[in-house]
């Protein structure tokens, strides 16, 4: 079955580190920056894999963890392994740039949808990441409102439920995200039409994102988020012209 045009959706549920903020350049521009250290000397696959295993072992609060993560990577990779050097990293976490596209996308997609943000950031982070694409959305459930974090279904199950006191059904909602691991497979598996922005398109492997046990194919497919704009404008651009035709 095909899926849904874009213009018969009204919820856009939004992944935001990783689809939304480039936590990967963020990750690599300080870490390089504190060991000195160059591509040829340290691989960004080698930084991502001690860094997940560091994640994997600070799971929590991402605003209070990351200096704990920056301390397993400091060791692992031969890092400064001080109190400085591992609370400079957790504000850098704060600091994180958007990608290129986000704000004016985002700004764009918010004439047509209620954008709504799904982060496993907790609320003191996620307000430096809404504050630096520009507070674009209508809603936002974070680490700290559900206690879990994705890919844990109870996470959508959380925002589902929020979304239907304003009157929103799940088929309402398009779920966008770069994530495989963390969105895109448990989306889809539970009933959502969703939406890959690859944003490591052309590159190998996940990078700062653990791997996924098998890649799902999307409903839609973009490789920025300003292709997707650019789709929905087209999309109900066509609905207005047909409307006004068939008035006319």
């Amino acid at each position: 079955m095909s899926a849904p045009s874009l213009d018969s959706f009204k919820v856009l549920t939004f992944d935001v580190v990783g689809t939304l903020i480039d936590f990967e350049r963020g990750i690599l521009d300080h870490l390089r920056a504190v060991s000195g250290r160059s591509r040829d000397e340290l691989s960004d696959e080698r930084i991502f894999e001690v860094y997940l295993k560091g994640r994997e072992l600070h799971a929590k609060r991402s605003s209070e963890v990351f200096a704990d993560v920056y301390r397993h990577v400091a060791r692992e990779l031969g890092f400064p392994d001080t109190d400085e050097a591992a609370d400079a990293f957790q504000l850098s976490v704060l600091r994180w740039p958007a990608f290129a596209d986000s704000a004016a996308a985002l700004k764009r997609l918010r004439r047509h949808y209620r954008l709504v943000a799904m982060t496993n950031a907790d609320r003191v982070a996620f307000s430096f990441y809404a504050h630096t694409l520009g507070t674009p959305f209508d809603d936002s459930v974070t680490y700290d409102d559900t206690g879990v974090a994705k890919p844990d279904p109870q996470f959508f199950a959380f925002n589902r439920g929020r979304q239907s006191a304003f009157g929103y059904k799940q088929s309402d909602i398009l779920h966008v995200a770069q994530s495989q691991y963390h969105d895109i497979g448990i989306a889809r598996d539970l009933g959502y039409t969703v939406c890959w922005i690859e944003r490591r398109q052309g590159l190998k492997g996940f990078g700062g994102t653990p791997a996924p046990a098998k890649l799902t194919k999307p409903d839609f497919h973009f490789p920025t988020l300003e292709k997707l704009a650019d789709a929905a404008d087209a999309a109900f651009a066509a609905r207005y012209a047909a409307s006004a035709q068939r008035a006319a």
